[in-house]
């Protein structure tokens, strides 16, 4: 069973997210200070943390620097006020995996979790070079090739992609899709820029075959039998 522990004061909303997290492969602790978090990373050791910046005792930033430095750094996705930009900034260069702004749609939250914990899962690092049939995917060069010829991709093509091919065969929903490509914190993104990221990639790597759309559910890259 997977630990999470919830660092936040507003136990309303403490609550409501442990609630929202509700599962039986993940057991919650919550917490309300700085204070009962660190007797809970003495006793335990979680698989991920919800870190409000903002606490009674103190800054959740100096904890999150305790826990990056520390000899067993567990992944921490921030919880904070959409007037804490800077703290966003200083708590992403201080290590922290993902920042959540505050007010949030649950449904973003459970996601970014889910991501969190799958991908503390694996531990082996994803190949930086994918080969799919005629396909070459060199991700840390940014190179892409369709039989042997170069195609220009785009970032948030490059993501799309990346997320498409490591899940191969898996159906990704667009919630999913819209929240891990277009990760710079907007409240709102129109879900048609997915569609049409969807079709730029598909047209530029001629992989209609290979991305397929799932109806009312999202997109997968398909795998191909063999024979």
């Amino acid at each position: 069973m997977k630990r999470v522990i919830i660092v936040e004061d507003d136990r309303n909303l403490n609550r409501g997210l442990c609630l929202a997290l509700k599962d039986q492969e993940i057991q919650i602790i919550p917490c309300f200070d700085l204070k009962s978090a660190r007797k809970q990373l003495a006793n335990c050791a979680p698989e991920l943390i919800l870190l409000d910046i903002n606490l009674p005792d103190g800054s959740g930033l100096a904890l999150l620097h305790e826990i990056k430095t520390g000899s067993n750094p567990v992944p921490v996705i921030l919880l904070t006020a959409n007037d804490t930009e800077m703290d966003v900034v200083t708590g992403l260069e201080h290590g922290a995996d993902d920042y959540i702004t505050k007010p949030f749609r649950l449904a973003i939250l459970r996601a970014r979790v889910k991501a969190q914990l799958r991908r503390d899962m694996t531990h082996i690092p994803k190949p930086s070079v994918i080969d799919i049939d005629g396909y070459r995917f060199d991700f840390e060069r940014m190179a892409f090739y369709k039989a042997g010829i170069p195609v220009e991709l785009s970032k948030t093509e490059q993501k799309l992609l990346r997320l498409l091919v490591d899940n191969q065969g898996t159906t990704l929903s667009r919630a999913v899709l819209l929240d891990r490509v277009w990760t710079d914190g907007a409240d709102y993104v129109d879900e048609n820029a997915l569609s049409v990221t969807v079709k730029r990639l598909r047209d530029k790597l001629d992989a209609a075959q290979y991305i397929k759309t799932v109806y009312g559910l999202g997109y997968v890259w398909e795998v191909k039998q063999d024979g």
